[in-house]
């Protein structure tokens, strides 16, 4: 009978933890919930910041719950589903008749989170028009509703998130640099789910716990070959992807047993061996990882190719083997250095 890791059903859902919902003992992450209640029980302004699916809404969560303003409204908006000709009056409401199609007085998320905390989510993909009117609001907590004149006060405390890189949209001109500086007051970065691997065991087990028990299946063990599989392969979706996957994995389970979905028939995209991956997505779908992987390792590394503190032993390639992904997928440097092609590298005819 071989060995499973064994998956165990509590009586209540409640977790131990002093973060509800935050999983995993690393020291990535532990050194984040530090951080978390360092800054949570102040009113300051936090920006979270981290590759899409690494939790940020459940760390904006933790940083509510931990601080005075717990038992309050948490209000959340995600600024890119929004239309960006409708933003505005999401964020700060409108009054009757303010636009057409507006038959009805509208309050706004930040009237909604007075004296709570207001999640702003995909912060960088606010419109420049905009940004000047929630800068005001976070520097004197005043704003008005879209076709009023009325001034209303509120205490709201901001928690904002983002995947992209506000750095360099501010040198690009599409973020306000004191928009920028005013959110940035106290900067949180979520690792990657590959850079805390030793959390993926725990993840693993809490959604086998938590899909068994929402789809009415049992699931009793988890064969040490998929519980490897799921800490090799590199999650370039990190946590939301390795959740959508063990869900899939509850579904095909058989006898009480966790199925492995990443066959060695399928491909996966791993670190540190990206040169020997297939795909167990779509040809395009492994493209777009790879490429989103190697864009994330080079600005990371400040666009350095090759040496210790480069890309390659990030990526654990050759460097030759990353030029030439970089080639095929098109990834040249924005701004290269004088004397230097598009990847960096010194061209024939130039003086060095």
């Amino acid at each position: 009978m071989p060995e499973y890791a064994t998956i165990t059903y509590p009586e209540e859902d409640r977790p131990d933890r002093r973060f509800e919902r935050i999983i995993g003992k690393s020291a990535a992450l532990e050194s984040v919930l530090e951080q978390v209640e360092q800054v949570a029980s102040t009113d300051s302004t936090v920006l979270i910041e981290g590759e899409t699916g690494t939790g940020k809404e459940l760390v904006a969560h933790a940083i509510h719950n931990a601080s005075q303003r717990c038992g309050r409204a948490f209000i959340k908006l995600n600024c890119a589903a929004i239309p960006l000709d409708l933003l505005e009056s999401e964020l700060f409401g409108h009054e009757k008749g303010a636009f057409t199609g507006a038959i009805v007085q509208k309050i706004g998320r930040f009237e909604m989170a007075d004296k709570g905390t207001l999640f702003l989510d995909e912060v960088g993909d606010i419109p420049p028009a905009l940004q000047p009117k929630l800068l005001r609001v976070l520097q004197e907590q005043e704003f008005e509703r879209l076709g009023s004149g009325r001034t209303h006060k509120v205490d709201v405390r901001l928690v904002a998130a983002t995947n992209r890189n506000l750095v360099k949209m501010v040198a690009r001109g599409q973020f306000r640099s004191d928009l920028y500086y005013r959110l940035n007051v106290f900067p949180v970065l979520l690792p990657s789910l590959r850079e805390r691997r030793e959390d993926i065991p725990a993840l693993v087990m809490h959604f086998v716990n938590l899909f068994s028990r929402r789809m009415g299946k049992q699931v009793d063990g988890i064969p040490p070959e998929t519980m490897a599989a799921f800490q090799s392969y590199s999650w370039p979706g990190n946590i939301r992807e390795l959740q959508n996957m063990v869900e899939r994995s509850v579904i095909l389970s058989r006898d009480g047993v966790l199925q492995n979905p990443l066959h060695k028939k399928q491909t996966e995209l791993t670190i540190p061996s990206l040169h020997r991956t297939r795909t167990y997505y779509s040809s395009k779908a492994l493209e777009d990882s790879h490429r989103a992987l190697i864009l994330e390792t080079l600005e990371q590394a400040g666009w350095i190719v090759g040496g210790p503190r480069g890309a390659v032993g990030k990526l654990g390639l050759k460097r030759t083997t990353l030029l030439g992904k970089m080639r095929r997928l098109g990834i040249s440097r924005p701004f290269p250095p004088e004397g230097t092609d598009v990847f960096g590298e010194a061209r024939a005819d130039a003086q060095i």
